[in-house]
């Protein structure tokens, strides 16, 4: 039988028992039948997360036989709170549903549920997930309606729009938690360095991710401020995430407003530069969502919530400026986002490059707050009406308050210990412009360009 090495005892070798722990699959039956079922799960735990942060074999045998196996997993359990997870688990009711499929695009923005795999907290909450690379958004709404996805990694205007039925059959989809604020850019080809008014983008190519997506409704916004109407007097098209610098450095773009890391990527292989961070246009803007089939929520509650405690603990430990070095670690693999472990620690830690020959440290460049506002649906449903996505009367209030679900994010989040704001609502500033909550109506019909 072959046999593995064990990332915690590097001269044990392991046999391919169905968990890898145990030296054959009866003695990992034995183990099971015999209540070890605790010491077996914190074990393969161990094994994932060290995996994980260390893929090469020899990069992990050297990290342990320098500072010990004991001493390695303490540093790492004291990032992540593996007991209280496991204590939260083993009190909650029976699971619904253990096996699940998740969607996710390989992008920055997705780090939280990406990172609940191989840190181990969705094994921790006694759940089974397959987190699935995507290659696009219009795939991702797809495999969400023919419940191929039991959730997914989606852009925040993408549950109000599906549950809608703008631009797809209607399908109720509530956001458990945001997954990530900020973290977008507009970005140009280094041949435009001499045009950075927006003035001069008169006739410009720009891509953007998807029409129903916070990176469509920046750029519009931006390009309208300065005077330019975003359906005549330049083009944007949809181009999934991972094309973007190839069909930069191929000329078929001018520009984009992009997530990351291909903002930073571009810049990496010179063939584009930061022209403006999308958290200068709005400060702690949401950019993508953790959606959910409201069906699903209603069927599966105990699965929902152990799905929910997963994902928000991956969401606290994103926030800690400190652990951003070890989620480029985790992230860059090619199963996940594909790379280089430079480029996301440029865009997690903020200190980057950006292409005009500075280096900028931008500490909230990318931020992972995950309580879904319902200020931030009821500003996208303004620009969803704004440009002519919707159309006739919208129940801006209803419909925020229906799809995502702040009373459970406050739930969830005391959980874990984390503090969730008392308020549902606030008001902040897009390109320094308050919005105000209570007038979306006001609000769209305040602008000079617009559809509606």
């Amino acid at each position: 039988m072959s046999s593995l090495n064990n990332p915690f005892d590097p001269d044990r070798p392991l046999s391919r028992c169905s968990c890898g722990n145990h030296g054959s699959q009866s003695e990992h039956d034995i183990a099971v039948a015999a209540g070890d079922v605790d010491a077996l799960n914190s074990r393969v735990v161990q094994s994932v997360v060290m995996r994980a942060l260390f893929p090469q074999d020899a990069e992990r045998r050297k990290f342990l036989s320098a500072v010990g196996a004991s001493t390695a997993w303490a540093a790492i359990s004291s990032l992540i709170p593996f007991g209280t997870l496991e204590a939260m688990a083993q009190e909650k009711g029976s699971l619904e549903k253990k096996d699940l499929k998740i969607g996710f695009i390989p992008i920055t923005c997705a780090s939280p549920l990406i990172m609940a795999d191989p840190l181990g907290f969705y094994k921790k909450q006694g759940l089974n997930v397959s987190v699935i690379k995507t290659a696009g958004w219009a795939l991702i709404r797809d495999k969400v309606q023919n419940r191929e996805y039991d959730a997914s990694h989606m852009l925040a205007p993408m549950p109000l729009a599906m549950s809608m039925g703008a631009g797809s059959n209607p399908m109720p989809i509530n956001v458990a938690t945001i997954q990530n604020t900020n973290g977008q850019a507009i970005t140009l080809h280094v041949k435009h360095k001499d045009k950075r008014d927006p003035k001069m983008w008169k006739g410009f190519k720009f891509a953007v991710p998807f029409e129903y997506s916070m990176h469509n409704f920046l750029l519009r916004y931006y390009v309208a401020e300065h005077g330019l109407d975003p359906d005549k007097d330049i083009q944007i098209r949809v181009v999934p995430p991972p094309e973007m610098v190839a069909n930069l450095r191929a000329g078929n773009l001018d520009g984009y407003l992009g997530p990351d890391p291909f903002n930073q990527r571009a810049v990496y292989d010179e063939v584009g530069f930061l022209h403006i961070l999308s958290k200068d246009l709005w400060e702690g803007h949401p950019c993508c969502s953790f959606g959910v089939p409201a069906d699903f929520v209603k069927q599966n509650p105990n699965t929902f919530a152990a799905l929910y405690r997963a994902v928000l603990t991956a969401a606290a430990m994103a926030r800690d400026p400190k652990n951003r070095s070890l989620m480029a670690e985790v992230l860059s693999p090619a199963n996940y986002l594909n790379q280089p472990k430079t480029v996301l620690e440029q865009v997690l830690t903020g200190k980057f490059a950006d292409g005009l020959g500075n280096v900028q440290n931008v500490p909230n460049r990318a931020d992972f707050d995950p309580f879904p506002w319902y200020s931030m649906a009821v500003w996208i449903l303004t620009q969803m009406k704004r440009w002519g996505y919707v159309k006739g009367d919208i129940r801006y209030k209803d419909i925020a308050e229906k799809v995502y679900l702040l009373t459970d994010a406050r739930k969830r989040m005391a959980e874990l210990g984390m503090t969730a704001p008392k308020a549902d609502y606030q008001k902040f500033k897009v390109m320094g412009k308050e919005f105000d909550y209570s007038k979306p109506e006001a609000y769209v019909n305040s602008f000079a360009i617009k559809r509606s």
